[in-house]
This record gives C-alpha cells, structure tokens and sequence, in this order.
C-alpha cells in the first residue's frame, strides 16, 4: 500500500509541476512551417510554407500565447488564405497550448460542411494533431462533426444561428469565420459575436479571439465596424525603382488599351510612376510588412488584405473581372469585397422616383409581345398570388442579364377556384416570336410565389408542371439569404410541389441597382412607353432603410405606405426564375449566342406573331387599373 501511496504522490506531484511550466515559446508561424501539411485537395498540397504568404506571418504571430493581442480582425478578400491562417491557429492551440476552442461558423449546416472539408483534413493529414485526437468511432462522443477532444481541452464547432451552441461553453480561444454573413440575432438572444466573446471573459488576458470575413455593405458589414475599432494595419510594399513602401490599392493598378491580362502596377509615390509587374509580386511580399494607420487600444490588431496581394490570382484577373462587372452594381459590390477585401460603397441606396423610370420607356412597334426585341435569349415569368386575382410579369433576358418587360398580366377572379390558375396555365404556354431565332421562344422558367392564403393551390399547380420549370417559391428577407437555394429542396407531401427559398433583399437590391443604368448594355432594364404609370409606382413602392438590431446594423426593405407593390414581387420572382435556370445548369451568354447566330444576316424575319387572349376569366393588362 505504501509504494502504491507513493506513487500516486508523485503522479500528483508531476501533474502539478506540469501545470506551473510556462508554455514553450514557440509562434504560430513556426508550429505551421514545422508541422502543418496541406491536403492534396487544395490547390498547392504538401508542407506550409508560410513564405509562400508571408503577409500571414504578422496575423497568425498574434494568435500565439506569446503575444499581448487579443482580439485579432482579418478583413479580407478572397485567395488571400486567411482562413488557412485560423486553421494554423487552430493546429497549434491543440497541440502546443491545449485548451477549449469555440469556431462559429454563419450556420449549422456550414458547420457540417467546414468540419468535413477543411478541420477533419486538417487532422488527418498533419501528423502532430492525427496523434493527439482519437479517430471517429460509432458512439464515441470524443470525435463528432461537432466536436474533437484532444488531452488538454476540446474543439467545439457551432453555428452562428445556435443561441445554445454559443451560450454552452466557456472558451480560450475563438474562431469566428465570415461573421459578415452571421445572422443579426441568434435565435432571439442577440449578436451573435457578442454572445461568442461572452464565452471568453473567464480567461481575459489569456484568451485569443480571431474574426475572419470578406465584407458586405458599408455601415453595415461587422467586419469593417471590427476592424475600424482596431489599429487598422496594413501590409506595405517597397517599390523596386524608388524604396517607398505603400499598400497596395486598386488605383494602382492599369493595363494596356483592350489587354487586361497584362496588368502591372504603377508605383503610387509622387515622384516615382515605376512599374511592378505580376512577377515582381513574391519579391514585394516578401519584403512586405504590417503598418498601424491608427492608434487602437493595444489589445485589438486588425489587419486588412486585399486580393491584389494574393499569389493565387494576378492582377490580370483581377482587372478581367473588374471589366466584367464594372457595369453591373450586383457584380461590382461582389468584386468589391472579394477582389479588393473592402466594404461596398452603395450609392444606390437612395429611392427612385416613378417618373424618372417612365420616361426611359421605348417604343415598341410591333409590341414585344408580338415580336421580341434581337437582344432577348431566355424569357421567365414571375407570379404574384392574391385571394382575388393573379399578377404576373414576362421578362426577356439577353447578355448580361439586360432585361426587357414583355408583358404584365392580370388576372382577376377567386383564386380559391380552378378557373383561374386555368388562364394563369395558358397564359404562361404562350410563345412569343423572336426576329432571329428559327422557333419561337416558350417561357423557360416560372417562380409563383406561394406565401398569402393559397399556398396548397400554388403547390399543386407547381407539382403538375414541374416539367415546365414552374417553380413554387417564398421569399426570405435578410441578408446572406442566395437568389436560389444551394440544394434543391424536398417536397413534404409526395402530391405538392417543393417550395424554394429565395432571397428577396438579394434580389431587391440588385434590381434596384439595375433600374439606375439609363445608356443600356449589360443589367440594364427596358420596359415598353405605353406601361401604366401605376406599374413604375409599383417597381418602387419599397425601399432600402438601414435599422439596428441590438445595435447591429441591417438594411430592411420598407413598403411605402398605400402602395401595391405587385409589380417588384413580379419582377423579383421572374428574377428568381432565371436564377433557378442557372442553377439547373442554363448559360445566358450561350444561349446569347445561338440566338444571334441562328440566322444568316440576309435571312427574313418570321412575322409578328398574334397569341389569342384566353376567355373565361375577366383577365386585364396594367394599363386598365
């Protein structure tokens, strides 16, 4: 009995001493350039090298245990490997400063898929943490999608959508990925990244907080309000002809007349104008370093990094892409965040006034119902549901996703009965005639909004024509919701169509955005001069307000008051539509080009064609309110 005292006394002594040991002083840098291996599904496998990315070396030195930081920002864009930066960090609190990790991901099913995809690779495939987690096993609790327990502490993953996952645990450390896209409020309880911080008071002084995220709307994006609250560092470079140091920024850059794959940057100090070419950009980096441009509070370092600096994707894409989207404000507000990292400026925020848009009508002889204009390729059509009529607009897109108001239809009558949804059918079986192409063009893809009180009958009419692309939706307000779900969805009853979840905010914004370009070319909209004025009254009756949450900022869409606003949900919809199209696999620019070259230059026209009006219901168009 006494050498088994004995040895528990010492057991419990060398516990101890383990427990009073400083933690080695090693960085995250050097854990990673030791043991990190990269998976054979990223784009360059095998051992990290951090100076392959050295402007990461500053940002991942802050995440170790030897730094005072606390609180680390990363506003960035994409190809920029911050988020392999939080994985590094992640690799080396398991395994050189083990305690309880929290990673918050925007929602649950982002957890499945990251946990899968890039924390269960990260395991498996560095040697150091392989050996310190126990492999997945049924009934095993130690190694779930959700959690991995290592000697010393745990790793939790939860959605940003879970009040319970972020209230459940008391952490050190903190990894908190695309926070842009976290919800405004985590099922009633508040922000989100306030409640996660929350988790770490207990170990002020010691914890490390880490915020990744592209950014979103200016004066709304999380990341931006962080990182403005930091010392806003950023990553300065010398030029090669005059030694100045300078961030890298879109002004910038220039290319030759028609040749953007030839991008070079043009140094930005008064007296200098020397060029840097894409092969010059590993020496810059390498000879980069952070910069403070304002004083925080010496807990918080945030650092903000531009696609320009990424060694994945060169200045020639980046230009290619910017003349791809500079004139849509949709693409360009996602070049924005992703190219450049920053948040977008939106100027389109303001309302449009009803008779601006009325006066950009076209004239239209014949009437584009008859005969499409040549720009259109696709036709959708929007459905809005009423208890006494039904609402729907046909639209024309062409490249660029220009687009072109064929027609807006209503038709009146209960729609709790048949007769109806009957004209609705024959309505949108119509085809229209195109001045190019051989056949006429049929309508490709309907989105009917199944919201109000007769979901059962848009369902059952979606189920009966799923064939046809007739698509039962509801719309989804806030921000981060896609025009078009991801994942098709599933019906609940075997005899009722599945119901889509759009974007709506999405959607609004980006028509929004649309409507303001006035000279035509790709996102521009074109409706015909005779459209009642009551239709344009209806295209804008909402518009953008930003309101707090909690004090978290958000934009909402606000109806104004006394307005019927059939026509935007009209419009949204048939957006949707084609949204639904791409997700099925359609290329509007293909389709672009096989409409412009389905005939030869001297071949005629077909004639206009005359589509019979469907009799039964009192049916009108918008030009008899």
């Amino acid at each position: 009995m006494t050498d088994l005292a004995d040895e528990t006394v010492q057991l419990v002594d060398a516990a101890w001493r383990q427990g009073l040991r400083p933690e080695l002083q090693m960085t995250v840098t050097e854990w990673a350039d030791t043991n990190r291996v990269l998976p054979n599904a990223t784009a360059e496998p095998g051992p990290w090298r951090t100076s392959r990315v050295p402007y990461l070396k500053d940002i991942m030195d802050c995440l170790s245990t030897s730094s005072a930081i606390e609180r680390v920002v990363l506003m960035k864009g994409a190809q920029t490997g911050g988020t392999e930066a939080g994985l590094n960090a992640i690799g080396y609190w398991i395994a050189h400063a083990p305690g309880m990790i929290l990673a918050v991901w925007p929602s649950i099913d982002m957890v499945r898929r990251n946990s899968r995809s890039r924390i269960e690779p990260l395991i498996e495939d560095t040697p150091a943490l392989r050996a310190r987690i126990a492999p997945a096993r049924a009934k095993d609790p130690g190694n779930t999608v959700g959690m991995k327990e290592f000697p010393g502490g745990a790793l939790i993953m939860t959605g940003a959508n879970s009040a319970t996952g972020l209230r459940s645990t008391a952490a050190r450390y903190l990894v908190l990925d695309e926070v842009d896209a976290f919800p405004a409020d985590a099922g009633g309880e508040g922000d989100p990244v306030a409640l996660a911080e929350q988790r770490t008071v207990s170990f002020r002084g010691r914890r490390k907080i880490f915020l990744i995220s592209t950014p979103t709307e200016a004066g709304v994006s999380r990341i931006e309000k962080a990182y403005a609250e930091s010392d806003q560092r950023r990553y300065f470079v010398p030029c090669p002809h005059c030694g100045s140091y300078q961030p890298l920024a879109w002004r910038g850059i220039t290319w030759p007349e028609g040749e953007p794959a030839k991008a070079f940057y043009v140094c930005q100090a008064d007296d200098c104008g020397g060029v840097m070419e894409e092969a010059d950009k590993t020496a810059l980096l390498a000879k980069g370093e952070w910069r403070a441009t304002a004083t925080g509070n010496g807990r918080t370092a945030g650092f903000h990094l531009s696609g320009l600096y990424s060694p994945f994707e060169s200045w020639g894409e980046i230009a290619r892409a910017f003349l791809t989207a500079k004139r849509d404000p949709a693409q360009l507000k996602a070049w924005t965040n992703l190219k450049l990292g920053e948040p977008y400026e939106d100027r389109d925020l303001a309302p449009l006034a009803p008779d601006t848009l009325a006066a950009r009508g076209l004239p239209c002889d014949p009437p584009w119902t008859q005969l499409l204009p040549e720009g259109v390729a696709v036709i959708t059509a929007g459905v809005d549901t009423q208890d006494d009529r039904i609402e729907v607009e046909f639209v024309g897109w062409g490249r660029g996703e220009a687009s072109w108001s064929l027609d807006y239809e209503i038709v009146h009558g209960d729609t709790s009965r048949p007769e109806v949804w009957a004209v609705l059918d024959r309505l949108l079986a119509r085809r229209f005639a195109h001045p190019k192409a051989i056949a006429d063009l049929p309508v490709l893809a309907v989105a009917v909004d199944s919201g109000g009180h007769r979901t059962d009958q848009v369902m059952r009419f979606s189920a009966e024509r799923l064939n046809r692309r007739v698509w039962a939706i509801k719309g989804r307000g806030g921000p981060g919701v896609p025009p078009w779900p991801k994942r098709p969805p599933k019906a609940r009853i075997a005899s009722l169509a599945p119901v889509h979840i759009v974007g709506v905010d999405t959607l609004k914004h980006g028509l929004l955005s649309r409507l303001r370009i006035d000279d035509g070319g790709p996102g521009a909209c074109h409706w015909p001069a005779d459209r009642d004025y009551l239709w344009f009254t209806g295209l804008v009756a909402e518009r953008p307000v930003r309101r707090y949450t909690r004090g978290v900022a958000r934009i909402e869409w606000v109806p104004d008051p006394g307005v019927r606003n059939e026509p935007l949900d009209c419009r949204v919809y048939a957006t949707a539509a084609l949204h639904g199209l791409y997700a099925a696999g359609l290329s509007l620019s293909d389709l672009a080009d096989k409409c412009e070259a389905a005939l030869p230059a001297n071949t005629s026209a077909p004639q206009p064609s005359s589509s019979p009006k469907p009799a039964g219901v009192l049916r009108s168009q918008w030009m008899s309110r």
